[in-house]
Order: structure tokens, then C-alpha cells, then sequence
């Protein structure tokens, strides 16, 4: 009985968000930051779950049988919901004599919003040999981009219709990345609230749809940052059109030259924002200390 190691990666995406749910093009990005699980047979029937942040540090841990209900805890309730669902995909899974000792590590802190779930969705499905993105859907749901992230190591064009998705690898041939960086605006943003806001939105958002996708293919020829910061606040202009919701730049840092971009759900997690040490220095004053470079996020 050997030990078993699985890995994904974390996910941001740049272009695309909400509207890749009714099958924009998005753009995604695969990060260096991601998560492991590692998974060893141990003696008797039950597994023994631990997980562990970013320091090592054990945030849960428990031992249980997939046929128990997990009810008054909701890490707990939540990961059998997942096993139980994968089994259904594949019935001789966990189908043992033995137990199994897991062990979960993320490389990025909990409140990244880097994809901890979905990560934590594609290691199990390799680990059970199923489709990653059908345990997606029939657990957390969403439109996949985030799997698909895991399971590549470059960027993509992401894009589904009626759940099957298309995705294919791109090159990101920017010269100046080194005047792009990303920015933890020091809060988890829940993206189902944001989803909803979105479900909620005119019809009309059809039409913005293949804006969207557009743009999304326009950025990949950028040929300078002015060029890119142009496109990406169109983008951002009719996100916000679409959901409502006052962009960040706005509501945050109006006094701000450069690029702000939201990434995902709006409201918390990561922006994109253009600059060098100066306009980084802008946002430590703010109190926003966790800037990290592109060429550093980036997988």
C-alpha cells in the first residue's frame, strides 16, 4: 500500500468574470500558489482528514466514515457531501478493506480567494479517477474556469455551454508585466452573493456577453500597457454596467492614475493594478501590504 500525492493550482481570472457563467470567453490564469493533497492507506475503516494553511498550521481535522452526516459542522458536512458525491461517479471508489490518512496543504493563505475549493474539488477527482468538473457541478457549482486552471500550467481561454467547456492553452506575450502586480484587498469575497446580484441582471446582458468575449481575445493583443489599460477598463466599465455594482477604482482609490481590475467575484480577494515601487507604495499608505508581482502570481 503505497502513498499517493496529488496537486493543483490556484486560479485568478482576468478577464470574464460573471458573464463566463452564460459562456463568455475568459481569460484565466493558473497560479504558482496552489494546493496538495497526499493520501496513504492506514489500518481500520475510517479516514483521517487533516488540513493544513499555508504555515503548516492545522486549521481542521477529523475522523469519519462517508456514511456518517457530518450535520453541525459545516467543513466536515460540506467534505463528505464532496467523497459521497464522487463515489456516486465511481462506485468502487473508497470501496477498501482499509482506511485512508489525507492530508491537504494550501501554498497561499485561506482568505486568497486563490481556490481553495476548487483545488481541493480536482485533487479528489484525480485521487477517485472521475471528471473534475462533473464533481464541480454537483457540489459547488460554477463554470468550471477554476478547475480547468488547476489542471493547466499556462494560461487559457476558458468558455462553457451547457457545462461542457472549452479550453485552450494561450500565450501571454506582454512586455510589460513587469509594470503589472496584483493586490489582496484584505477580505474573502463570497462569489455566490455575487452570482446572484448577477443572475438578477437585465436581460439585455446578452449583447454584453459578446463585448466580453471580445475583449477577452483583445487583450491577448495588447501591444503596450496603455493599450491594455484601455481595453481592461472597458472591461471593467461593462462588468459594472451589467451587476450594478460601482467598480473598485471608484469606491476604493478614485485618486488612483493606473489600472485597478477586479478579478473574480467584485468586492474583496485580488485586484490587478498597474504601476511600479511608487504606485505600489500608494496602496501600503492604504494599508494594503500583500502586493505581489505578475511574473510572481503567474504559473
Amino acid at each position: 500500500m503505497q502513498k499517493e500525492h496529488f496537486y493543483s493550482n490556484g486560479k485568478l481570472l482576468l478577464t470574464g468574470e460573471y458573464v463566463v457563467l452564460d459562456g463568455a470567453d475568459a481569460l484565466a490564469i493558473p497560479t504558482k500558489f496552489g494546493q496538495s493533497l497526499e493520501v496513504m492507506p492506514k489500518e481500520g475503516s475510517e479516514l483521517q482528514w487533516t488540513s493544513l494553511d499555508h504555515d503548516e498550521k492545522q486549521w481542521f481535522q477529523e475522523q469519519f466514515t462517508i456514511e456518517q452526516s457530518g450535520e453541525g459542522n459545516d467543513v466536515l458536512a460540506k467534505l463528505i457531501e464532496i467523497l459521497q458525491t464522487a463515489k456516486k461517479f465511481n462506485p468502487h471508489f473508497l470501496d477498501t478493506l482499509h482506511g485512508w490518512e489525507l492530508t491537504t496543504k494550501l501554498d497561499f493563505p485561506r482568505n486568497w480567494g486563490l481556490g481553495s475549493s476548487s483545488t481541493l474539488i480536482n485533487n479528489i477527482a484525480q485521487w477517485a479517477q472521475i471528471d473534475a468538473f462533473k464533481l464541480l457541478h454537483a457540489s459547488f457549482g460554477g463554470s468550471g474556469y477554476d478547475i480547468a486552471a488547476a489542471q493547466h500550467d499556462q494560461p487559457i481561454i476558458y468558455s462553457q455551454k451547457d457545462g461542457i467547456p472549452t479550453i485552450t492553452p494561450v500565450q501571454l506575450n506582454w512586455s510589460f508585466t513587469d509594470q503589472l502586480f496584483f493586490v489582496h484587498l484584505n477580505e474573502k469575497q463570497d462569489s455566490k452573493e455575487g452570482i446572484v446580484r448577477y443572475r438578477a441582471a437585465s436581460e439585455a446582458k446578452k449583447i454584453d456577453i459578446a463585448k466580453i468575449s471580445f475583449l477577452t481575445l483583445e487583450i491577448l493583443e495588447a501591444t503596450d500597457l496603455p493599450m491594455f489599460i484601455a481595453i481592461m477598463e472597458r472591461h471593467e466599465q461593462l462588468i459594472a454596467e451589467i451587476i450594478q455594482l460601482q467598480p473598485i477604482k471608484e469606491r476604493l482609490f478614485p485618486s488612483y492614475k493606473g489600472l485597478i481590475k477586479s478579478l473574480g467575484a467584485w468586492g474583496g480577494d485580488f485586484v490587478l493594478a498597474s504601476g511600479g515601487e511608487q504606485e505600489k507604495e500608494y496602496f501600503r499608505s492604504k494599508g494594503y501590504t500583500t502586493l505581489i508581482d505578475f511574473t510572481d502570481m503567474i504559473k
